[in-house]
């Protein structure tokens, strides 16, 4: 554990931290403390003052966040946490150095170098003793509340939290809600589109889900997130004023529909946390491109809390193939022997491969037309893993039963679906039913509208999660390019990337190019397909596919803009891959190959062919280049399209 010392006195915004003298604590007057990054490059000052602590952020001597409050709701009292009566008993600092070396991830290593400042402040009128604890990151700071005394309980009761984040006025905002598009307004009109199916269950009114992306105005850009989330609810966002966004804790679970709505999900609006629990991180990653912010994937999975499961291994990050229906043995085993040829490590059976085949069925029994231990049993023998679909009700009724029971089977993992995220009851049977799949030595994917907050790192089995409008729905190419700027930046995203189909809004080569720009350990292909598409003619392009990773030793933003295009690069051992994907302008670009280092490389390029329209039969051309790192490397990507390249050394 790294030591603690006492800060220094300080009075202005930028020195180097603050504890005010005795005197000034105990009669609550003004005090302002500081923590800057090692890099010295982003500054939080916390003030006590007033009606509630506050915070603000600034990087480069510009301003991120003015100053805005923190605070939690106590439940009953109908005020906050703090409000009036506060006095600062003590200022500590902690020092965090190195880096941390993720199971699967979008690098090798994390930098986790920080400086963390914890104060501790006692309120009067409630009588409960709290911490304010804040780190600060190279691009990146957190907040976080620890409720440390109360009198005589073990547990303090809430009804919300209140923190916010003032951006400048010049703000604009990228947000989305259940698995909806990505909305663009200013903090005041931040209201993203309900979607009518997924949002009937859950919380009401202008809210948005985290991340939220921030283009702040002044050059600078911001992501806000949450990182470890453990028995608390989920946070949302929501417009507080003109110039403020404020934490909405959910009281509904989000996508609860099939189950009678609001009405089979009582609402949770207050809550018990423990004495000495901390609350989840409140995150705000900083850079002054919006490129910038695709190297800060590091952050979220940095904060949350490390590896529970001990031994993790076993644990294998892959590509994944959905058998489709109708299920059968022999068709079953046909598509392990296409995941073999094209390297895929898994294989997926969905919905209704069990019981009579309905919903109300249970998961302990496959239909009469598959023997799925036969397929099973086919499969390892060719190092490829049976991942099961099971629901959310399934797993309710008979948890521990279905681990043993499939670990006996040897299935690999489960993917689960209709999974409810919101209340503090549901975050908590999130992570009992993650662990549990874990302790028995199986995978997880989760779906339906989730956002990550660092359980990957928590619960290493926990491998992708969907909470996205993915590729099974074709959406445009606008909303893949915005992706790599918002939900991608703070987890896994299951995108069920769909290959050559007509429903695409894409060309070929940007489905190619967002293996890379898309980041998922557990990565699903073809999601619409069975192996007898493939077998009607060649298709050299596959090749890209078989050979991409799911999981990096390094990540390089190389180049773009919010909604207009990107371009990531990703380094697997001595191989490097690109993804380029534009929206629907057609766009020429040059890049720099200085991140491929010395020597000689070849460079096997998947273009975009001749413009086709529609842009899904866009055909792809393959060429191969000999190339270095001062080699300046021009690409041509059509309206909605794209370019997939693997470096090689030569």
């Amino acid at each position: 554990m790294p030591t603690r010392r006492e800060l220094v006195a300080m009075a202005a915004f930028g020195a180097a931290g603050a504890n005010p003298a005795p005197a000034a604590a105990k009669t609550g007057q003004p005090a302002a403390f500081s923590v800057v990054s090692p890099d010295s490059r982003l500054k939080v000052e916390i003030r006590v003052a007033g009606e509630q602590p506050s915070w603000r952020i600034a990087y480069d001597g510009k301003t991120v966040l003015l100053p805005s409050g923190l605070g939690l709701w106590l439940a009953g009292k109908q005020r906050l946490l703090g409000h009036g009566a506060l006095d600062v008993i003590s200022a500590t600092t902690a020092k965090i150095a190195g880096s941390w070396a993720p199971l699967h991830g979008q690098s090798s290593r994390y930098d986790q170098s920080s400086n963390e400042f914890t104060l501790t402040l006692f309120d009067r009128g409630a009588k409960i003793r709290f911490a304010i604890i804040v780190r600060v990151l190279n691009g990146a700071a957190a907040v976080r509340y620890q409720i440390l005394d109360a009198p005589g309980t073990k547990t303090v009761r809430l009804a919300g939290e209140r923190t916010l984040f003032q951006f400048p006025a010049a703000a604009r905002v990228y947000a989305s809600r259940d698995e909806g598009d990505v909305h663009v307004s200013s903090q005041a009109a931040m209201a993203p589109l309900e979607h009518p199916d997924l949002t009937a269950s859950s919380d009401k009114g202008r809210l948005a889900d985290l991340p939220l992306t921030v283009e702040v105005g002044n050059g600078l850009y911001t992501v806000v997130a949450e990182s470890d989330r453990l028995h608390y609810p989920r946070c949302m966002a929501a417009p507080l004023s003109a110039q403020a966004i404020v934490s909405h804790l959910m009281t509904y679970p989000g996508r609860a529909t099939g189950w009678g709505g609001q009405d089979d999900t009582p609402p949770q609006p207050e809550f018990d946390i423990e004495i000495g629990q901390k609350t989840p991180w409140r995150v705000v990653m900083v850079a002054d491109s919006a490129k910038g912010l695709i190297e800060r994937h590091h952050v979220v999975p940095t904060l949350a809390t490390p590896n529970q499961l001990g031994d993790v291994s076993w644990i294998k990050a892959g590509h994944m193939f959905r058998i489709m229906k109708p299920y059968s043995t022999e068709a079953s085993l046909r598509a392990v022997d296409f995941a073999e040829a094209r390297r895929i490590k898994y294989v997926l059976f969905d919905a209704h491969w069990y019981g009579d085949g309905t919903d109300a069925s249970e998961p302990t029994y496959p239909i009469a037309a598959l023997d799925l231990q036969k397929v099973i049993d086919y499969a390892k023998a060719k190092g490829i893993g049976v991942v099961l679909y099971i629901d959310r009700v399934a797993v309710t009724r008979a948890l521990e039963d279905m681990c043993r029971l499939y670990q006996k089977w040897g299935v690999a993992g489960v993917k689960l679906g209709f999974m409810w995220e919101g209340r503090q009851v549901d975050v908590d049977f999130i992570y009992k039913v993650v662990k549990a799949f874990g302790d028995h030595g199986m995978v997880v994917n989760l779906h339906d509208n989730l956002r990550p907050a660092g359980l990957e790192t928590t619960l290493p089995n926990y491998l992708t999660l969907e909470g996205v409008k993915g590729n099974e729905q074709f959406p445009p190419a606008r909303h893949n390019v915005t992706l790599a700027y918002t939900r991608s930046i703070v987890g896994p995203i299951d995108y069920t990337i769909c290959y050559a189909e007509e429903r695409n809004q894409t060309t070929n080569a940007h489905q190619l190019a967002l293996a890379v720009t898309c980041y998922s350990p557990l990565s699903m292909l073809y999601w619409y397909d069975k192996p007898e598409k493939y077998a009607s003619k060649p298709w050299p392009e596959l090749a890209w596919f078989d050979a991409v990773p799911t999981t990096w030793d390094e990540t390089r933003a190389i180049a773009g803009e919010i909604g207009e295009y990107v371009i990531i690069a990703r380094r697997s051992g001595d191989a490097w891959y690109l993804g380029a994907i534009t929206n629907e302008m057609e766009r020429r670009v040059e890049i720099d190959l200085a991140f491929l280092g010395q020597g000689n490389w070849s460079a096997t390029r998947y273009m975009d062919g001749k413009l086709s329209r529609p842009a899904n039969r866009t055909p792809v051309v393959i060429q191969t280049d000999a190339v270095t790192a001062a080699t300046q490397l021009k690409l041509q990507l059509n309206a909605a399209g794209g370019q997939a390249i693997r470096f090689t050394r030569t």
